[in-house]
């Protein structure tokens, strides 16, 4: 059946040929009723935050979610690309979240996203254009102040001003899903339990990465 993942295999999301047509007749919240909710979120509304709505907005509409944070919340996975204002404001719009399995970080260092959806196997990548900043002080350059000038603009930008969107395939392994239930395992040298397959064989010794030689910080004691 159309959207099963055979069990042991990894979801391949095939890019259509063209982009189809924006759908605007969804039951999504408006621009300014995701923009209290980011604020509230994020603790201040900046032009990051406009730029994050807008994109994850136009990314689930080509998508064609009409309920990406409800009934359509186990169909929607979301790779972000940078660990900036952009990327706090994605999940107030598709509900994506990291403790949810559904939103996986890529430091890219880059103000893009792509959405994935389950059930159709399909994906595309949304990335911020550059020239959108320019484009803002050409559309308001009575407004001095940058953040409120690319706020205002971001605002009245159409998407493909800001974005460029690309169809793309993403195959996600089973172990990374959303719902994937596995068994732990405990590393032979620290004595910690490792979810999601994540183990590293060493000589014959299971060991977590962290002992494995890829820690992020260096114990005191």
């Amino acid at each position: 059946m159309a959207g099963r993942i055979p069990a042991g295999r990894a979801p391949h999301f095939v890019a259509p040929a063209v982009l189809p047509p924006v759908l605007f007749s969804m039951p999504l919240k408006s621009l300014p009723e995701y923009e209290l909710l980011a604020e509230q979120a994020h603790g201040h509304l900046c032009a990051g935050q406009i730029l994050g709505l807008r994109l994850a907005l136009y990314g689930v509409r080509l998508l064609g979610l009409e309920d990406p944070a409800g009934a359509d919340r186990k169909r929607l996975v979301t790779f972000v690309e940078i660990d900036r204002c952009a990327t706090d404001a994605i999940p107030i719009v598709t509900g994506c979240r990291l403790g949810k399995r559904a939103l996986k970080f890529r430091d890219f260092g880059k103000v893009a996203a792509t959405f994935c959806d389950l059930r159709e196997n399909r994906a595309v990548r949304i990335a911020a254009r550059e020239s959108a900043k320019s484009r803002a002080r050409e559309l308001h350059p009575e407004i001095a102040d940058k953040n409120r000038q690319q706020m205002r603009a971001y605002r009245e930008m159409p998407d493909d001003e800001l974005f460029r969107a690309q169809w793309v395939r993403v195959a996600i392994s089973p172990q990374d899903l959303p719902g994937y239930k596995g068994p732990r395992v405990v590393c032979a040298e620290c004595g910690e339990a490792i979810s999601f397959q994540r183990e590293v064989k060493r000589h014959e010794r299971t060991l977590c990465r962290g002992c494995a030689g890829e820690r992020y910080y260096s114990p005191l004691a």
